[in-house]
């Protein structure tokens, strides 16, 4: 749809080679493939829910298992497809990725299908409700234990467990939900998603949107994926600490950054740079929508807990809370991703990228629990939509896909993934010292 609601028709069609969908790749011009199609997506890019970046990172590319991958109505999607179609492939003409990889593609393809049929992509209603119910019961009881037992320090650091553990969950539960992984109905999503990421969490479930699509459509992939930009505190994989080493980068001792890791990251990053940046695009964006249901999570925290704590108390308290909430979302996060494969974009088919760039840790109904089912990053990567009861169903098909093409499938305790964060860190900190000395 145009400017007004006008419709756009779509351009004559064409047909064209590879080169030519490629030349289409800056931000003012985009052309992407999805299923040999052409389109031009330039001005539908600035419009897009996901925002503009995700669509960008893979301009001049072939999308169609991305666009699979994120999108379960595709008749929906189509109406908005239609008027951007400008052509399609020629016969002849084959990305890069599926010169190489055509086998893996086709292998893929047949599971994502095999998984429809099986029903694996409808959530059970009944798992998710007892999610929520058990977020409510730990804030409820967390209120309850200080209005009751009193505010001392026992009191205060068992209500702030609880919340933290309540907020923690939520973040996970608000994660199904923006995935659309929930309801069948993709606006029942995103109305449950404000809700929780919103209300119960006092975040933004725009600023999550745009921020975690880019992670999925290009994980560990510098200038794209934004969870592998350390803002120069860090050097990550075996690329980053080289390039900076051999330009005399300094501006952290990154060998010691194994070390102050413990000091910046786990315990600043949801309080302060989360936070900081949350507020930051609600203002620059004007999201009077998302600012609305945040306001609404600090008016329900501020009129319980100021009664009790007075003002410097409650701000003490949710400073706490998102401290420890901090530390758990850091090592779940970072165990699946920080070890693994980091670099600049190699333009590979959607199971090699993924796999690449993710690791799982092993199932037991503690970590299921501990990680909100995301020790099962590989498959939560390669079905982003797919309810999270399911990737253990999965699983042991993608892992027989992955031993049939010879890909590194990677399963780990959850205390190797701990260490191995901490690893990667020195071994990458290592490599910046021996460039910056040497090269």
């Amino acid at each position: 749809m145009g400017a007004g609601g006008q419709r756009i028709e779509p351009a004559s069609s064409g047909v064209f080679t590879w080169e030519e969908v490629q030349s289409h790749c800056s931000r003012n011009d985009q052309w992407l493939v999805i299923d040999r199609k052409v389109y031009n997506v330039t001005e539908w890019a600035k419009r897009h829910p996901g925002g503009f970046r995700v669509i960008h990172h893979y301009a001049g590319e072939d999308a169609t298992e991305a666009f699979t991958a994120f999108h379960p109505d595709k008749k929906f999607v189509q109406r908005f497809l239609k008027p951007l179609l400008i052509g399609e492939l020629a016969e002849t003409e084959l990305s890069q990725d599926r010169q190489k990889n055509a086998a893996v593609i086709q292998d893929f393809q047949a599971l994502y299908a095999h998984a429809e049929e099986r029903g694996l992509f409808r959530a059970h209603s009944l798992f998710f409700l007892a999610h929520l119910a058990h977020i409510l019961l730990m804030e409820i009881l967390a209120w309850l234990l200080v209005r009751h037992g009193g505010t001392g320090w026992i009191q205060t650091a068992l209500c702030a467990i609880l919340m933290a553990t309540a907020q923690i969950q939520a973040g996970w539960l608000q994660h199904d939900f923006g995935h659309l992984s929930v309801f069948r109905k993709s606006s029942w999503n995103h109305l449950a998603h404000k809700f929780l990421i919103g209300h119960l969490k006092g975040g933004s479930a725009n600023w999550w949107n745009h921020r975690h699509f880019q992670h999925h459509a290009k994980p560990n992939v510098f200038s794209k994926d934004p969870d592998v930009n350390m803002l120069r505190i860090f050097v990550v994989g075996a690329t980053q600490p080289v390039e900076y080493g051999t330009k005399k980068i300094k501006l952290m001792p990154y060998n010691h950054q194994h070390r102050y890791f413990f000091l910046v990251g786990p315990p600043l990053l949801i309080p302060i740079y989360f936070h900081l940046q949350i507020m930051h695009v609600m203002i620059s964006r004007r999201d009077w929508v998302d600012m609305t249901w945040c306001l609404s999570y600090y008016l329900r925290y501020l009129s319980c807990y100021i009664p009790l704590y007075g003002i410097l108390g409650t701000v003490a308290l949710i400073i706490f809370v998102r401290f420890l909430e901090s530390h758990w979302f850091v090592w779940v996060t970072q165990m699946n991703h920080l070890p693994m494969d980091i670099d600049h974009e190699k333009h590979q088919d959607w199971l090699t990228m993924q796999l690449q760039a993710t690791c799982n840790i092993e199932k037991s109904p503690f970590n299921d629990w501990f990680s909100g089912h995301l020790n099962f990053q590989i498959e939560h990567h390669l079905f982003p939509t797919m309810p999270r009861h399911n990737y253990h169903r999965v699983a042991p098909l993608v892992r027989a896909l992955c031993d049939k093409h010879k890909i590194p499938y990677q399963v780990k305790t959850l205390g190797e993934g701990m260490i191995d964060v901490i690893r990667s860190l020195k071994t990458s900190g290592n490599l910046w010292l021996d460039a910056y000395l040497h090269k």
